[in-house]
């Protein structure tokens, strides 16, 4: 309870200051508040992951710190939305890279996932996302256009490229989180609001696959390959989920993708969104392979997994509301973007 009240506590502060000390306090709650949660279970790859999260964080808090004092140090100002020093926004640029895991920083996140239950990598994929992503909303003017295409289509390359070959559940979904954060910053600095679309579809979407996941104790493919005795309907809007991730129409994922290409070509970037656009075959084929993975009903070889049997336990209510919001607002678009 208090590691979560100060989780939800250091996030309120971040988004809700002007001023770059309160900021970074925020941030630094946030992190001493997600370590215990971390290695709760004392396993060795707990302990490890918990030790690559502290110093990954800490070298980005100390880069945050040292951009908004270099910035006071040359304008005077304190406030967040007077970043005009040209050094400090690079800085600060790069610092929030290394927070939220994009390329070439993002070596630390796949393995902290790993590391984690998958409750606390639920919420290291999307709660301690959204400080360093309000930062960068707030401070989207100054930010430097040419250097944040570069980290996104690089983050949608390499989350792509590398979630392909993953065995792990947990590993494929800090890929897919990658991927995502590259759609998202790639928009930021021309249509803020389209950020915040995505980052929100993403979180619903995400969460609703991590939860699914937790419900039926699935932690790599191969156990995946069984689950579907387990509870048949939750593994069928699991799969849905996991096409929406992916953005097919006409799931809610095809929405903020549509939506961001859309506000690129506007701004006459028409190669960048085609090259994100192909960048994106490169994660439908990883949610294709789980979809099949999660709904498989006669494996093509023997597996040496014993079949699950069925539970009478059924899916909870948050998760059957998250899987309808991750499938089935795609008809409500124009009512979404007018309200973002």
């Amino acid at each position: 309870l208090v590691f979560t009240a100060s989780l939800l506590l250091g996030t309120s502060i971040t988004i809700s200051s002007n001023h770059w000390i309160l900021a970074w306090t925020g941030l630094e709650i946030n992190t001493l508040a997600i370590i215990p949660l971390i290695s709760k279970s004392h396993h060795p790859r707990a302990i490890e992951a918990t030790i690559k999260y502290f110093l990954t964080q800490s070298a980005a808090s100390a880069l945050i710190l040292f951009s908004s004092l270099a910035n006071a140090w040359s304008t005077g100002q304190w406030d967040i939305t007077q970043l005009n020093h040209p050094t400090s926004c690079l800085v600060l640029t790069m610092a929030i890279a290394i927070k939220l895991g994009l390329v070439p920083f993002h070596f630390w996140f796949p393995e902290v996932l790993q590391g984690s239950s998958m409750i606390t990598a639920l919420l290291l994929s999307t709660l301690m996302k959204l400080p360093p992503i309000t930062l960068l909303l707030i401070t989207s003017q100054s930010l430097n256009p040419p250097l944040l295409t570069l980290l996104a289509i690089s983050s949608a390359l390499i989350g792509g490229w590398m979630g392909l070959n993953q065995t792990q559940t947990r590993k494929i979904l800090a890929f897919s989180s990658i991927s995502h954060l590259g759609w998202m910053i790639i928009v930021i600095t021309y249509n803020p609001h389209l950020t915040l679309l995505t980052f929100t579809l993403y979180t619903v979407m995400t969460t609703t696959v991590f939860l699914s996941l937790n419900q039926i104790k699935v932690l790599k493919l191969s156990t995946m390959l069984i689950s579907w005795t387990k509870t048949p309907t939750l593994n069928a809007a699991m799969m849905l989920t996991l096409l929406s991730l992916a953005g097919l129409p006409p799931l809610t994922g095809f929405m903020p993708k549509w939506f961001i290409i859309q506000e690129l070509t506007k701004q006459e970037m028409t190669p960048t969104a085609t090259i994100i656009a192909m960048l994106s075959l490169l994660g439908l084929f990883f949610y294709l392979r789980l979809a099949y993975h999660s709904t498989i009903t006669l494996p093509p070889n023997s597996s040496n997994h014993m079949k699950l049997w069925r539970t009478n336990k059924t899916p909870s209510t948050s998760t059957a509301i998250l899987s309808a919001l991750s499938t089935s607002l795609l008809p409500l678009s124009p009512l979404i973007i007018t309200m973002f």
